[in-house]
């Protein structure tokens, strides 16, 4: 593969010797590198082991010093455009020198390797015998299968009505009905129930179908000193809990956890993947992951006073890791559940939800240097870059199967101005980063998906790039910017990169010189205020129509109908509703609006609709006013306490009601300290025919 050292080591401010074959017969100078105690940047990810290996057996090596993996070969190096693919080449290099994301908390899980399998016991019993010599096995029964149970008890066996299974890795709960009459743990397995059964009601399971039996009690004479069987035992709830779960109900019922992204410890088997029962035999000890979400409920939109708004993150999640409690005005996090997709913190329209690691600087850090080191080598010779995301897993290995298949000269391979990312998952970046790319120099930013997204992640992509599209079309941005490329095989995914390499996407003149911010919502507002400056539709247009997915939009009031109550602001989370100390008057900024709908949701008079749109106005970031009223004055002492609307609208109301006549009707038309007031005075004034004589020692008579 061609390797330009020179320029590479002009973009890196360093000087770079070239090697041939450095992961085996120039190894000596990553060995001296070890000693100057910098970062050391290995640019191949094929040899990571022998390097790092080499690393620990290094006498002089400064300790501690940063190693970084980065692979320049299957990405750029093989290729039949390696020769122009040297400002990629430098792109990857450079972002790979950044500093590591900052440790986040983590999910710890323990496991003590108490298996439950569950499944016909024939099947059970077999996979319990490829796991014993590593976990504690317990069978729950459906059934007793082709063959039948063998007849030695060598692991517990429970039975009954399953009727819960929940929990994680270290922590499943399992709930069931002990609802049949033989007792699995009096049972010696002899038989003689099931050849004295008359109906047969008796399998190899050693439970009895209580359908199909007559009630002859044969099994029970035939159990005798055993007494394992018991008509009149009660059925009673039993749970137990267990580390790990075996699911064998693939073919013949349906499982328990019916979402894409299963609980970690549980696993189906269809009796050939030896894969994962692998899996489960290594899985005992103590576990952790990061935490890879951070929640800020103050900016929830989800819920207020008990209204439901917002609910992307739930709809999305793969996992079912994300319940309501609007009781609480919030969302919860099962943070053992979450899988880290990061799906929930793409179509979060507030940032309330952020992805932890890494997070929005770090990952717009790594887009800034890939985009600024790239521009700087190519020096506005070629194409621009665009940006490859894809996942650490699935997508990972297509990149480098195409690679590989490059170099065998069976495939273009990844072209030159195409850069890959890796991320955790390729639903963790949304709309805010993508429009900061192409702010920082990107023409297009296309995501690669793979078998492993579930399918709601791609309609959630789908939504946020629809948005982001028509934002930049409207901006006079023309052709397409954000792609979303399905692909299983190397072939698929050489073909769509080819087609890339056909089209051309307007961008800005210049490039970007923002730094990535934490918050979501600053990111996408100064992503936009740089498009839009050097927006190139002539003239612009007063606002851009965007989609329904849309986190930017304004809300539309009849005033006709809105009392200015005022419940919408207490509602709204984003601060983009205001009301006004001085005098009954709705605000609105329209840079704050989210588009979670809280305030339609909340208001009592079905007043308010959204709008889902970019205005291009300076006022955006201003408030406005959406509506005001004459206040209403108190008709005892004058205050305003109300709008003329309002109160009207209540007294149209209520003046039918039993409750709301006369005198009680006319202190809805005064300020609270008067109605008190009034009520109180009412009270006092009592006739005097009505109080009694008092005569007596220091007393009086009226």
């Amino acid at each position: 593969m061609p390797l330009d050292a020179r320029r590479i080591g002009q973009a890196l401010n360093e000087s770079l010797t070239p090697h041939s074959t450095l992961c085996r017969r120039e190894a000596p100078d990553f060995q001296r590198a070890l000693a100057s105690g910098e970062l050391v940047t290995v640019a191949c990810t094929q040899e990571q082991r022998l390097f790092s290996e080499l690393a620990e057996q290094t006498e002089g090596a400064a300790a501690g010093v940063p190693i970084r993996f980065v692979n320049i070969r299957e990405t750029g190096g093989w290729s039949r455009d390696a020769a122009q693919a040297t400002p990629k080449m430098a792109a990857l290099l450079a972002a790979a020198r950044l500093p590591a994301p900052q440790p986040v908390a983590t999910v710890t899980y323990r496991s003590a390797g108490r298996l439950l399998i569950i499944g016909p016991v024939d099947a059970a019993e077999r996979a319990a015998a490829l796991v014993q010599d590593v976990l504690d096995v317990t069978v729950f029964s459906t059934g007793a299968g082709n063959a039948g149970g063998a007849q030695d008890r060598r692991w517990p066996v429970l039975a009954g009505q399953l009727q819960s299974l929940t929990g994680w890795l270290g922590a499943f709960d399992i709930g069931w009905r002990a609802n049949n009459p033989i007792d699995l743990d009096l049972c010696t397995r002899c038989n003689a129930c099931i050849a004295a059964c008359p109906e047969n009601a008796i399998g190899l399971d050693y439970q009895i179908d209580l359908a199909a039996c007559q009630n002859h009690r044969a099994c029970v004479a035939a159990c005798g000193s055993a007494g394992a069987i018991n008509f009149d035992r009660v059925a009673e709830a039993q749970t137990e809990r267990f580390d790990l779960v075996l699911d064998l109900r693939v073919a013949h019922a349906t499982p328990t956890f019916l979402q894409h992204a299963l609980p970690q410890g549980y696993v189906r088997w269809d009796g050939r993947d030896a894969q994962a029962l692998l899996t489960l035999r290594e899985l005992v000890g103590e576990f952790e992951k990061p935490r890879f979400f951070h929640y800020k409920p103050s900016i929830c939109a989800h819920a207020r006073n008990e209204q439901v708004g917002c609910q992307a993150c739930i709809d999305i999640c793969s996992a079912e890791a994300i319940s309501s409690r609007k009781q609480e005005q919030r969302i919860h996090v099962n943070p053992h559940l979450c899988v880290g997709c990061g799906a929930c913190t793409t179509v979060c329209p507030t940032g309330a939800l952020t992805y932890a690691y890494p997070g929005a600087t770090d990952m717009g850090a790594q887009l800034r240097s890939l985009l600024g080191t790239y521009a700087q080598v190519a020096a506005g010779k070629g194409e621009a870059a665009t940006l490859l995301l894809h996942s650490q897993n699935q997508g990972r290995a297509l990149v480098e199967e195409l690679g590989r298949a490059a170099q065998l000269r069976v495939a273009h391979g990844v072209p030159a101005h195409v850069v890959p990312l890796g991320l955790w998952h390729t639903a963790s970046v949304g709309i805010e980063l993508w429009l900061s790319a192409i702010a920082w120099g990107a023409q297009q930013v296309v995501v690669l998906t793979t078998d492993e997204e579930a399918p709601q992640y791609l309609d959630g992509l789908r939504a946020q790039m629809d948005v982001a599209q028509t934002l930049l079309a409207g901006l006079g941005y023309t052709g397409t910017h954000f792609k979303l490329v399905q692909a299983r095989t190397p072939t698929d995914l050489d073909a769509e990169l080819q087609e890339l390499a056909h089209t051309r996407q307007r961008r800005p003149a210049s490039a970007a010189t923002f730094a990535p911010q934490a918050d979501k919502r600053a990111n996408l507002s100064l992503a936009l205020d740089h498009l839009v400056a050097q927006a190139l539709a002539d003239p612009l247009p007063e606002a851009i129509a965007l989609p329904a997915a849309s986190p930017l939009g304004t809300v539309q009031v009849d005033k006709g109908r809105c009392t200015l109550c005022l419940s919408c602001v207490s509602a709204c989370p984003a601060g983009a509703l205001l009301d006004n100390h001085e005098r009954p008057e709705l605000r609105f900024i329209e840079a704050n609006c989210v588009q979670c709908g809280l305030c339609a949701t909340t208001c009592p008079e079905d007043a308010i609709t959204l709008q889902p749109r970019l205005s291009l106005a300076p006022e955006r970031k201003q408030a406005r006013e959406l509506n005001a009223a004459q206040p209403w004055g108190c008709i005892r002492c004058g205050k305003p306490f109300g709008t003329v609307q309002a109160v009207e609208a209540m007294l149209g109301r209520l003046a039918g009601h039993a409750m709301f006549q006369g005198a009680a009707l006319e202190r809805l038309e005064m300020c609270a300290d008067c109605r008190v007031v009034d009520i109180y005075t009412d009270a006092q004034e009592v006739r005097i025919d009505q109080v009694p004589d008092r005569i007596g020692p220091g007393g009086w008579k009226p």
